[in-house]
């Protein structure tokens, strides 16, 4: 489906106003990029974040407008646009003196809706990932080796297709440390793709867990696609605070500062004797990391390291 990019060039005050007047419009998105978020996050102590492209820290890089931009059907973009550009003249006009509105420049341009599927799947195939987990698009045939479990993504995927360093570790680790017969719980669990790839390496159940709603039916509609929807249970949940389930291996694939804030929720739910396998770690955070689960009791008995990315494997005594 074939979209027109609506953008405004605004200020921090008038971005609420502008994106109040675009979802009159549009049933499909508004977003707002303001250098004023970025500053706030270099600020903000309280709380944790994915972690920031270094280029954000120069402000002097940064745009010095607000963008707010909408996205509207092509069938219906320029009566709509129409419409848009009278009330932003309306709003200019009763808040000269009260409200600085910026340039109110406005720009358009074309985009293709599910461009992002089409890509995927023109350049995506069949991943091998340590000696036994292949991770293969539904549309492409594949016949498993002996020895081979062969995990199935959908096209509307929204999280975790097994390229990224971080999620390759996990999966390779998990061939080293999974037993047939464990229970795996993994925190954060996007798509899905640890906890079935635990199920078919041969863990009797999986139970998952992620604070992002798309993610958990990302992950409940994968885990039936593999045939392993019986054996997966899948929260939204805040970590496992409403859990009593315990396994013997855990899985984590986040961000370092969120797996520090965590360190003493994590474990509670690990058996003893445990592993628990960490990712999503970059270097300047790879000891503060390892502190904070050796602090705890943990202890480290492996360590991987992929591009720019650490995995840790923790045992449980």
């Amino acid at each position: 489906m074939k979209f027109i990019e609506f953008t405004v060039h605004t200020t921090t005050e008038g971005s609420e106003l502008i994106a109040d007047i675009f979802w009159n419009y549009t049933n499909y998105g508004v977003t707002v990029c303001d250098v004023a978020d970025i500053i706030a996050l270099q600020r903000d102590k309280s709380t944790y974040w994915d972690y920031m492209d270094e280029e954000l820290a120069d402000r002097a890089k940064l745009p010095p407008d607000v963008l707010v931009k909408c996205f509207l059907p092509l069938d219906i973009a320029d009566e709509n646009i129409r419409s848009i550009e009278q009330e932003l003249s309306l709003l200019q006009e009763r808040s000269a003196g009260f409200v600085s509105l910026g340039t109110l420049e406005t720009s358009r341009r074309e985009i293709e809706g599910d461009d992002w599927i089409d890509v995927w799947k023109k350049h995506f195939r069949p991943l091998h990932i340590g000696e036994r987990v292949v991770i293969c698009p539904e549309w492409i045939p594949y016949e498993a080796k002996k020895g081979e479990v062969v995990v199935k993504l959908d096209s509307n995927m929204a999280f975790g297709t097994g390229e990224h360093e971080t999620t390759a570790m996990c999966l390779e680790l998990l061939q080293e440390y999974l037993h047939a017969g464990d229970t795996l719980i993994d925190v954060g669990c996007g798509s899905g793709i640890l906890g079935i790839a635990a199920v078919l390496l041969g863990a009797k159940f999986a139970y998952l867990t992620d604070i992002d709603y798309v993610a958990v039916q990302s992950a409940l509609h994968n885990a039936e696609k593999n045939g392993v929807a019986g054996a997966v249970k899948v929260a939204l949940s805040d970590l496992l605070e409403n859990a009593e389930i315990c396994g013997e291996v855990m899985t984590a694939n986040i961000t370092a500062d969120i797996l520090c804030r965590l360190s003493e929720s994590i474990p509670k739910n690990l058996k003893e004797h445990g592993t628990l396998i960490l990712s999503g770690i970059i270097a300047s955070k790879l000891q503060q990391v390892i502190d904070a689960y050796e602090g705890i009791g943990l202890k480290k008995i492996s360590e991987r390291k992929r591009g720019e990315w650490y995995a840790l494997v923790f045992r449980k005594d």
